[in-house]
């Protein structure tokens, strides 16, 4: 059975505290992304904004952000678990991973939805995870890209023991769909969030992908 993961897209400090609150009453994992204006065109709450916050989830950090080996040591202080970082924002993908690790972090990769899988698999015997972008990355609410999951097929057949990811445009007419693909972990963020009842569509969502 698939996982969903709540995930978490503002700039505003007050908002993130608002949505943490909520993911608390029905999650125990979450992802905050953290965008700088850069790799994406919008920026996002900042590693101080989230050490503000005392919280009871686990959390990963979905760096889309480029030169992403200058934000881990911050992100491991500000209480990250794991880090999942853009293949396409840095030239030493491998030296980032290592350097994760030496922080005694988890580590996952990300990939746009243009990135093909063969670029990552040599790296992936080395990471905790792979992230597959179904959208362009920056926004919430854009529309899913079918074709993501083809890529997430061919990488799943090659290494079916490292945890898989989908995150981007997912909401309750097509988290069916995905999850059947075996996916292990949904990334939902507007189909959640910008909901009257981010508790019930959580729910409701958990027993589409069931």
């Amino acid at each position: 059975m698939s996982q969903i993961i709540p995930a978490i897209l503002t700039d505003d400090p007050k908002a993130l505290e608002s949505m943490v609150r909520q993911a608390e009453t029905f999650a125990n994992w979450m992802q905050l992304d953290i965008m700088d204006g850069k790799f994406v065109p919008s920026k996002s709450i900042t590693h101080e904004d989230i050490s503000e916050i005392s919280t009871t989830l686990g959390w990963e950090a979905h760096l889309m952000v480029n030169e992403p080996e200058k934000y881990l040591a911050d992100f491991k202080k500000a209480g990250a678990k794991k880090v999942v970082f853009h293949y396409e924002a840095t030239r030493q993908p491998r030296e980032v991973i290592l350097q994760a690790r030496k922080l005694e972090l988890k580590v996952g990769i990300a990939i746009n939805p243009d990135t093909p899988v063969s670029d990552i698999l040599s790296l992936a015997n080395d990471l905790d995870s792979v992230l597959f972008l179904s959208v362009y990355p920056g926004f919430y609410g854009k529309e899913f890209i079918p074709e993501v999951l083809d890529k997430f097929t061919e990488f799943r057949t090659t290494f079916p023991y490292i945890e898989t990811g989908i995150d981007g445009g997912i909401k309750e007419s097509n988290i069916a769909r995905i999850a059947r693909c075996g996916v292990d972990c949904i990334y939902v963020g507007s189909a959640i969030f910008l909901q009257e009842n981010p508790a019930e569509s959580y729910n409701r969502l958990l027993k589409l992908a069931g």
